[in-house]
């Protein structure tokens, strides 16, 4: 079979493999469109320690069920499936507690697993779930971004709500987090970026107001948009210092800034103002099964689509897709690969 196969840090290779066996519990995924996370990029440019080479990725795809192993449940072949690529224990005390997304041996499909950026991958019966035949198969491929986002707001937003969103960063992750922000009643949603491509992307897909730091000035453009109310929620879906910085000059008092974007670790923040300002800074990692199942019925319901701020571009073209990104030159939220 065909694979992408990450080789080292800037580097993609097609190469040809041997089509994985099953095993007990398992089923192989004939894949039809995997997505490029913003994580993916981290590690393709050696940046990201969990991801070793050579690794095929890919975590976000919709594919067919082509084969099934013993005990993988009444599946039958060629349904049309997503996979939840969190695989957790269930027996540790945050499985038990329903936060598998923070299992102590959580694996991930495409980090320490094959993924699918190939034309087939095995995954657990269990990470299984059928969607239906009429749902698009990139719109279906949203379902893992869109399980991210949709934790991270509605956390933010049982305890704002009708706030006034910020969000840093017009990628996918970013655009999801505003169209779901808009879905759980937010009042107004603004995204930042520096790209101004993209910017006329996440317009186009449905968000109103955006903003670009290197030409406007962003507290006198957020004072025009959100009046007296101000921000109240800054959902960070970058993390990177200038950022992760400017949101704590941002926010309201009393409010609450969610980090989501994985771009650095270490950050020094203002630790004195945000006690004398009450605010909550937040983190939100994945998913829980609950999350990922009304990420899919969003979905399946015509809630969220792909239309307007996505491409689709062929496997072979991974190179140069991963290459785009980081420079900067690719003008969509997101690309989608066809094995």
């Amino acid at each position: 079979m065909k694979t992408l196969v990450w080789t080292g840090p800037n580097t993609m290779k097609v190469e040809q493999q041997d089509i994985p066996s099953v095993q007990q519990g398992e089923v192989l995924i004939m894949v039809e469109t995997v997505g490029i996370c913003g994580s993916e990029i981290e590690g393709f440019l050696g940046h990201n320690s969990l991801r070793k080479p050579p690794l095929v990725m890919g975590h976000e795809f919709c594919g067919r069920i082509a084969k099934l192993g013993e005990d993988a449940g009444s599946f039958s072949i060629g349904s049309k499936v997503v996979v939840n690529p969190l695989i957790h224990c269930g027996q540790c005390d945050r499985c038990r507690r329903g936060v598998e997304n923070l299992c102590d041996n959580r694996e991930i499909i495409g980090i320490h697993r094959p993924g699918a950026f190939a034309e087939y991958v095995v995954v657990p019966a269990s990470s299984v779930t059928v969607v239906p035949e009429d749902l698009n198969s990139n719109r279906a491929s949203l379902a893992e971004p869109l399980a991210c986002c949709l934790r991270a707001v509605r956390r933010v937003l049982s305890i704002y709500p009708f706030a006034n969103v910020l969000i840093y960063g017009a990628g996918a992750i970013g655009l999801l987090s505003g169209l779901v922000a808009k879905i759980l009643g937010a009042n107004k949603v603004i995204i930042l970026d520096l790209n101004n491509e993209r910017l006329k992307t996440v317009q186009q897909a449905g968000i109103d107001f955006v903003i670009n730091p290197k030409t406007e000035d962003v507290p006198a453009r957020i004072s025009k948009i959100a009046g007296e109310k101000g921000i109240d929620v800054i959902i960070d879906a970058a993390g990177f210092l200038p950022t992760r910085t400017q949101a704590f000059e941002l926010i309201n008092p009393g409010g609450v800034i969610m980090n989501i974007g994985l771009g650095i670790d270490e950050t020094p923040l203002r630790i004195n103002h945000l006690i004398r300002s009450e605010i909550t800074v937040l983190g939100s990692f994945c998913y829980t099964r609950q999350d990922f199942h009304d990420a899919v019925q969003l979905l399946v319901d015509g809630k969220i689509s792909e239309e307007g701020w996505s491409e689709t571009r062929p496997l072979e073209a991974g190179q140069d897709a991963f290459s785009e990104i980081v420079a900067g030159k690719a003008t969509e939220s997101k690309i989608f690969l066809q094995p």
